[in-house]
């Protein structure tokens, strides 16, 4: 890790990485002006994200924004390298991602690559630091972020439904304004995601 620049003052970090090529922040959620939950929000392509603060309320919400880790101060030097050596994997994940090809994909399941034919899946689910592919017949659970599983999946067949859905169009039995049914899995629709295309 080599550290490019420290703030103090969230609005100058925002500019610094507007105007620089960043990887990864160490964010605090507790700032004078802005809460790091916001700070992040504000970003248009957020780097990776490693909150780190002395209160624990906000750890669901850091995760379902992507954050790699959330660490609470004060905390031990193995524990911090923990966290880096996850940025670590999710970097190398998102900068050697294999290609999609027209019917199938790999994935990273645990330390292997695993084949996985678009026609077994029946939707997505972004689960804290881990994304649930849930296929016909198994579950795969992978440390790839929602957001570059939808980059490799056809928007031709796959939707996002919700900040932490992608569903297959074609194992939708049925639908409403507010949910999708794929079998017996009833999943919600974003109020963000309400004018999506199921036909």
């Amino acid at each position: 890790i080599e550290l490019s620049a420290t703030f103090t003052n969230a609005f100058e970090a925002i500019t610094y990485l507007q105007n620089n090529k960043v990887d990864l922040i160490f964010l605090d959620i507790k700032m004078p002006d802005i809460s790091g939950i916001d700070f992040l929000k504000s970003l248009s392509n957020p780097p990776m994200v490693i909150f780190t603060t002395a209160y624990t309320e906000h750890a669901v919400q850091s995760f379902e924004l992507d954050a790699v880790d959330y660490l609470l101060k004060p905390f031990s030097l193995s524990r911090f390298l923990k966290a880096c050596n996850k940025s670590h994997e999710l970097y190398n994940l998102r900068n050697n991602k294999v290609e999609a090809k027209s019917d199938y994909i790999f994935v990273k399941d645990g330390y292997e690559q695993v084949k996985v034919d678009l026609s077994d899946i029946l939707y997505v689910e972004a689960s804290g630091n881990y994304t649930q592919i849930q296929l016909k017949d198994k579950l795969i659970s992978s440390r790839i972020t929602i957001n570059d599983l939808a980059d490799l999946l056809p928007k031709n067949n796959f939707i996002r439904c919700h900040r932490a859905f992608i569903i297959s169009k074609d194992k939708v039995s049925k639908f409403d304004r507010n949910q999708i049914w794929i079998d017996d899995k009833i999943i919600p629709i974003g109020a963000t995601y309400g004018n999506i295309q199921l036909v």
